[in-house]
């Protein structure tokens, strides 16, 4: 039976109700879900500009990886949101300097978030 163990990072805004910040499941592999991220400080605060909450959001997506012991090289799979086709290109030139040159499988799409506020969120999956 596969074991889980959720991953919450109090330098990250915490979960507003019924998930995790970050889920692993281990078996015979590690894999670590991470919930959408927004672009809010640990505070609650939200950046005005896209390419700030961009980094935010990458940066929420790296305290969960480290919480539980990951870097973004074990990013397998990024699905982003985006709430305009004209975040396109910051958002790809912001999500290689996260990467470092790492490439994980990827996917974005244009969506509206739940709260007005937020320009995007990210979510992924990381494995070891």
């Amino acid at each position: 039976m596969a074991q889980t163990v959720r991953h919450n990072s109090a330098s990250v805004h915490a979960p507003s109700s019924g998930y995790s910040m970050g889920l692993e499941v281990s078996q015979h592999r590690r894999l670590l879900f991470i919930s959408g991220q927004v672009p809010e400080n640990a505070d609650g605060s939200v950046p005005e500009s896209f390419e700030a909450q961009c980094e935010q959001a990458w940066r929420n997506v790296v305290a969960v990886l480290e919480r539980a012991g990951l870097g973004v090289q074990h990013l397998v799979k990024v699905n982003t949101f985006l709430t305009d086709r004209s975040q396109v290109v910051p958002n790809r030139a912001i999500r290689r300097k996260m990467l470092a040159g790492h490439e994980p499988a990827s996917t974005v799409m244009i969506a509206e978030t739940v709260d007005g506020k937020w320009l995007l969120e990210i979510e992924a999956i990381a494995a070891e």
